[in-house]
């Protein structure tokens, strides 16, 4: 018996009752588990592998597949439509059309423009550009260069037969000057200007003629043709006229004061285009080029004696 009468707990009792103690003390200090984040994440999980580069699609130039063939060309830095179009002998406009370009002032370094119209064969007229102008003889009968004598003419190849051969098959006869001459070299020339040659053709620098007189003198047009380029676009050119006269042959009229033409004009040889200025110029000039499938050529060789 207890001090205070009652009776002693079971030993059976006694013992349940330790346990729940034990077993609520412990409950009562168990804590839920706590992520260390200051342990580095490498420890337990191996690091996420390196992503592949990315690779971006690069859209090709329009046109590139037409790079290198006769007839086509490629943009370079700092080119404009319309120098393009003067370096190949063709309206800007017509450029434009055959390449569906709708801004002639957005161009893709490395795009690829058709240069020759539809249908043409770029190949024979770059075969028909390397070679001098036919014209060119022309002129030269009439006034060959100081103490140069003129060249004899080359024995024809029926020449060296032997004299004495008997009863010669008929053969075809040669074909005359004008039918083996291209059609385009007909142009009848007229001198754009009665001022003074500057300064001679030169295929590096001038690439025509330069001639000086006062602002407002007229500027003529030299043959017949269109007008395909009235404006002041071209860098180094200030106002500047084109004229095509055929899928040959263009005319440009330099550094003008005043354009009295308008593109798609019809001109006729001997009509005032311009007036003589100095726009893009350091004096009053007018610089005169001729153009043959995009080349340039001595203007004097074509244009008739003075």
């Amino acid at each position: 018996m207890s001090f205070d009468g009652s009776h002693p707990p079971h030993p059976r009792r006694a013992t349940l009752l330790l346990c729940a103690l034990v077993c609520a003390c412990t409950t009562s200090v168990t804590r839920a588990p706590v992520e260390d984040r200051t342990a580095p994440r490498t420890a337990t999980a191996p690091a996420p592998a390196a992503s592949a580069p990315v690779e971006v699609a690069v859209k090709p130039p329009p046109g590139i597949e037409n790079l290198g063939k006769p007839g086509y060309y490629a943009i370079k830095p700092g080119d404009t439509l319309f120098r393009v179009a003067l370096e190949n002998g063709q309206s800007w406009r017509d450029v434009m059309r055959w390449n569906n370009i709708e801004n002639p002032n957005v161009l893709e370094v490395g795009q690829v423009l058709r240069v020759v119209p539809p249908g043409v064969d770029a190949t024979a007229a770059a075969a028909r550009g390397v070679t001098a102008p036919k014209v060119e003889a022309r002129p030269l009968e009439t006034r060959p260069a100081p103490g140069a004598a003129l060249p004899s003419p080359a024995t024809p190849p029926v020449a060296a037969a032997p004299a004495a051969a008997t009863a010669p098959s008929p053969a075809a006869p040669p074909p005359s000057p004008a039918a083996s001459r291209d059609a385009d070299d007909d142009v009848a020339w007229a001198w754009p200007s009665t001022a003074a040659v500057a300064a001679p053709f030169d295929d590096v620098r001038t690439k025509g003629l330069v001639f000086t007189g006062k602002a407002g003198d007229p500027v003529l047009a030299a043959a017949d043709g269109r007008v395909v380029y009235a404006g002041s676009g071209l860098r180094g050119y200030g106002n500047l006229v084109i004229v095509k006269h055929n899928t040959s042959y263009i005319t440009a009229y330099a550094h003008n004061q005043t354009l009295l033409v308008k593109e798609d004009q019809a001109v006729r040889r001997g009509q005032k285009i311009a007036e003589m200025g100095s726009s893009d110029a350091e004096r009053v000039q007018l610089h005169f080029e001729i153009r043959r499938l995009g080349k340039p050529v001595d203007p004097a060789r074509l244009l008739p004696p003075r």
